[in-house]
């Protein structure tokens, strides 16, 4: 059997379409291109390794997107791939867009496989010394899983201004809880319930304060995350558009890691950084080394062409 978790992400603020897919088209611009990478565990086996890629749009009448992760985890390889179509639609509860609620959706497949030839069984120890000659006595169905995948979600959003809000969100995924199991049982994969909460609050003309808050449930494991950043902008920017800002935040995973972080904003792009610092039972085995982690965001804007007027030459010139 194969129990486990889905993947997480230190910086979950920036990857918020797998948090939440009411988060589709949550943004200023109109078009948003987003990628993550997360390398783990280097001191204590083979590296797991995550990478994420989403894009969103916002339309008319419902924002769409699209994300996908691949991710690969242990003596096994144990890779898990996930590739899900997001569509989102926001209520306005007042006319000038000061409170508003948003639901979100998304569906598309998971794919597991495992290389099973990479194991070693109790059955290849003949007493004396391991010899992997020998059977393993294990009898696998499948070595690959593909099922289909449901997730929805939903946020309030308190807009005073772009530097002064509030975001609360809950999400659900697996709704359909596909079977993960590589032998005859089927394995059902858990629920994974998501709380989110968001805030920025300007300080004065320089600085923002943005704490947050994630707790995560997915059968019997659970994940709360805390902690916040600060944003300073740099000379020359604008106070309505990030034109130019540096970051920085300390969050704690509870009984796991504290995690460092540092980001950069600049016109239409934002690169973060962060570093776990494995803080568990696994401190004798990790030396305190948890998992580094980046993050890059693109956000395009429409092109709208400059209007030229032209003059007509009367024809007596």
């Amino acid at each position: 059997m194969v129990y486990g978790q889905d993947i997480h992400w230190s910086q979950f603020n920036d990857n918020p379409i797998f948090q939440n897919p009411a988060n589709t088209g949550e943004f200023n611009g109109d078009t948003r291109f987003i990628g993550n990478f997360r390398d783990q565990w280097r001191s204590v086996s083979v590296p797991f390794q995550t990478f994420n890629v989403c894009v969103d749009r916002k339309a008319k009448h419902f924002n769409y997107g699209l994300f996908m992760f691949h991710d690969q985890a242990g003596d096994g390889t144990l890779k898990t791939i996930e590739a899900m179509v997001t569509l989102s639609k926001t209520f306005k509860i007042t006319p000038d867009s000061l409170h508003i609620i948003t639901g979100g959706i998304n569906l598309g497949i998971n794919h597991r496989q495992v290389n099973t030839d990479a194991f070693y069984f109790d059955s290849q120890y003949n007493g004396y010394i391991f010899n992997p000659l020998l059977p393993t006595n294990e009898t696998f169905q499948t070595d690959r899983k593909t099922n289909a995948n449901l997730g929805v979600g939903a946020q309030y959003g308190l807009n005073i201004s772009s530097r002064h809000y509030l975001k609360v969100g809950l999400s659900a995924f697996n709704l359909n809880q596909p079977n993960q199991g590589f032998y005859q049982d089927v394995i059902k994969r858990d629920l994974r319930w998501v709380w989110q909460v968001k805030y920025s609050q300007a300080i004065n003309a320089r600085w923002d304060i943005l704490p947050s808050l994630q707790y995560s449930k997915q059968g019997t494991y659970d994940e709360l995350m805390l902690g916040s950043s600060v944003r300073y902008y740099l000379p020359g920017s604008n106070r309505n558009y990030i034109h130019k800002a540096l970051l920085a935040g300390v969050w704690s995973r509870a009984r796991d890691a504290q995690i460092l972080s540092v980001g950069c904003e600049y016109k239409d792009w934002f690169v973060g950084l962060s570093y776990d610092i494995n803080t568990s039972k696994l401190v004798p085995a990790s030396k305190a080394r948890g998992g580094f982690e980046i993050a890059v965001r693109y956000i395009m804007y429409r092109f709208k062409p400059k209007r030229i007027d032209h003059r007509v030459c009367p024809d007596f010139i």
